[in-house]
């Protein structure tokens, strides 16, 4: 039989006795060794005699600080995990923990009891994953060194301890699968660094990765793409302007259509900027292409590549609509920010254009359903016009004379004349309406 692993050693250091026992009390039932320090120093002296598994650290300490503790803990305990305890307001100290310290997650207060007990149960399982990940890259290293000791001349012997190196390096492979559990946690981190950075510019982007990923998600799961690929969507939407965090504060602070030619030519490098720096990650490669090409146009007038229709991938399609979407509500892509249904009738209006027609009128009844707050008005085609709706606004001729009067109920017979006027004139009309209530 198999031996019981001993339990995982705990480190808690917060200069509150409150909160120490707080932390003890919360992990004492799942089994772990505690052990607490009231300061950075206690911490020190305990990890100097005890092995410790993970710290969880507060920010604000007297005398030294999370940062500055968590730091000395790299240089001299590196394998040992380390969770960063921080307010809101500590945004500076806690990218220096980040980079200093190279925490594996920061957590705010007040926290949130299962998420800081399934962070540390995931730091605790990939610490494991990477003893696991060492042994056998050493193991792969010492089979390399073997090779180079080989002689050159026995091809054969080279050949049988070439296929046992590269079975290790799949078992090592193997292996970083098991990291994947974490994966999504680095990803947020780099979308909380762009939008870090949107913060310090005074840009308008801070959130708006995460609104994009939210709807892109929500719309990839209506129009039935796999789960690989509502992942991948979701992925591309939170990384999607990372390819931006290398311009500059007055790029950044205006409108698209307000910049000058050469600062919209530094803009359009960040699709192809935001793939080069993706591919290096084995997990984002197919996200990478969507964001390479999420400013492609349905006409093929898009960028970098002036791909068209269903060229362009499918996941990409999705994130043109909800990134223009948002970005017309932010001011980002237009120089005035423009209302929810200004920002709809521009999507409307411009399918088969910038747009894939399917992406967007899934997304225009997608945000229709999706609405808490009472009856909205929504621009519609007139292919989309269903019995009972009402105009909330005139419907004009484009010569000027009225069509139909605010407030009218709209019938089968009155859907009808509108699809033939539009058939006769080779004119699309767009009609702002709202569902009648029962």
């Amino acid at each position: 039989m198999s031996e019981t692993p001993a339990p995982a050693t705990l480190l808690f250091v917060d200069d509150e006795p409150g909160i120490l026992s707080a932390l003890r009390r919360l992990f004492r039932p799942h089994g772990y060794r505690i052990l607490i320090a009231e300061s950075g120093a206690a911490g020190l002296s305990i990890l100097e005699q005890e092995a410790v598994d993970l710290i969880i650290s507060d920010m604000r300490m007297p005398e030294m600080d999370g940062a500055t503790f968590l730091k000395q803990v790299r240089g001299r305990w590196p394998n040992t995990m380390r969770i960063l305890l921080t307010g809101y307001a500590d945004v500076t100290s806690t990218v220096a923990a980040i980079n200093e310290g190279e925490i594996y997650r920061y957590i705010a207060k007040p926290w949130d009891d299962a998420e800081i007990v399934n962070t540390v149960r995931d730091a605790l399982e990939r610490q494991q994953l990477e003893v696991e990940n060492r042994r056998l890259t050493a193991l792969t290293q010492a089979q390399n060194e073997e090779l180079k000791v080989l002689n050159v001349n026995l091809e054969q012997k080279v050949a049988e301890r070439t296929a046992e190196l590269q079975q290790a390096l799949t078992f090592v492979e193997q292996s970083h699968g098991e990291l994947k559990k974490s994966f999504l946690t680095s990803v947020q981190v780099f979308a909380g660094l762009i939008e870090l950075r949107a913060g310090q510019s005074g840009s308008r982007m801070a959130g708006h990765g995460r609104r994009v990923a939210d709807m892109a998600r929500t719309l990839a799961q209506r129009l039935e793409l796999s789960d690989v690929d509502v992942q991948n969507v979701m992925l591309a939407g939170l990384l999607h302007d990372i390819g931006k965090l290398g311009l500059s504060d007055e790029i950044l602070s205006k409108s698209f259509n307000t910049l000058s030619a050469e600062q919209r030519a530094q803009v359009m490098k960040h699709p192809q900027i935001g793939q080069n720096l993706l591919m290096a990650i084995d997990r984002c490669k197919e996200a990478a292409i969507l964001v390479r090409h999420h400013h492609e146009c349905f006409d093929g007038s898009g960028y970098p590549d002036r791909l068209a229709g269903i060229a362009i991938p499918l996941g990409a399609r999705i994130l043109a609509v909800v990134n223009d979407y948002d970005a017309l509500q932010i001011g980002t892509l237009v120089q005035r920010p423009l209302r929810q249904e200004e920002a709809l009738a521009f999507l409307i209006d411009n399918r088969g254009k910038r747009y894939d027609p399917t992406a967007v009128e899934a997304f225009v009844r997608l945000i229709g359903e999706t609405q808490k707050s009472g009856p909205v008005e929504l621009p519609l085609r007139t292919m989309h016009l269903k019995p009972g709706m009402v105009l909330t606004r005139e419907l004009a001729h484009r010569d000027g004379y009225l069509l139909l009067a605010k407030g009218s109920v709209l019938t089968t017979d009155i859907i009808n004349q509108l699809v033939r006027l539009e058939q006769a004139e080779q004119h699309n009309l767009t009609l702002y309406t709202r569902s009648e209530e029962k």
